[in-house]
């Protein structure tokens, strides 16, 4: 599903060049269950945006389902992500405008899902992350682990066959991380290849393979 070859991501301030990725090679195979792990600042981050085409790299290859993704337009990298990819971000980056209910329908509306169905998947989704009682409030008025929850869910929502999870339960009690790890699990043993950044590792261990990051090269 995915190849990465000879990755790079480099910033540039005047004549001095920061290098967060240096020459990654990688592979994620359909149906695949892959942690990353490392210490901070070692460019989990930045690798999981590379891969969910929210970030480019600045040098090396990179192809999803055989195509490549590097050379590819800025529309069609979005048509891409939109079509294949839910991303669970460590900060939700949810829309504050826009209560529970509509920060989840929202993949949906991206993707012309029709209104019944919508409107049935949005239900499930609350009901599974037990945020019923909060689908009319917005992000504000939420806790931060309620806010997890509801990424979590919107990423879910709408069947991606790729999930990026960026410390998906960083933000949970012990018993909701438990469950949204073993919903993962069961997401994956359904078809659903599934990269996750964690420090954890009893989370970790939830995954097929780990790949460690040291000061932006695969140990």
């Amino acid at each position: 599903m995915i190849e990465l070859t000879g990755i790079e991501r480099s910033y540039s301030n005047g004549h001095i060049t920061t290098y967060v990725l240096r020459g990654i090679d990688l592979a994620v195979r359909e149906g695949e269950f892959l942690t990353v792990m490392g210490p901070s600042g070692a460019g989990k981050s930045t690798l999981l945006y590379i891969m969910g085409m929210l970030d480019s790299p600045t040098a090396g290859a990179y192809i999803f389902n055989g195509k490549p993704v590097h050379l590819l337009r800025e529309k069609e990298r979005n048509e891409l992500h939109k079509n294949y990819i839910g991303f669970i971000f460590q900060q939700y980056h949810l829309i504050d405008e826009l209560t529970v209910y509509e920060n989840i329908e929202t993949p949906l509306l991206y993707k012309k899902v029709r209104s019944s169905e919508r409107k049935a998947r949005v239900a499930d989704m609350l009901d599974r992350f037990n945020i019923v009682a909060k689908k009319d409030l917005f992000p504000s008025q939420l806790s931060g682990g309620q806010q997890q929850l509801v990424g979590i869910a919107r990423a879910v929502a709408a069947g991606p066959r790729l999930i990026l999870a960026d410390e998906p339960t960083g933000n949970l009690n012990s018993e909701q991380g438990t469950e949204i790890m073993q919903l993962l699990k069961q997401l994956n043993k359904d078809g659903t290849t599934i990269v996750q950044v964690t420090h954890s590792e009893e989370k970790a261990a939830y995954g097929d393979r780990i790949i460690r990051l040291k000061d932006g090269w695969i140990e």
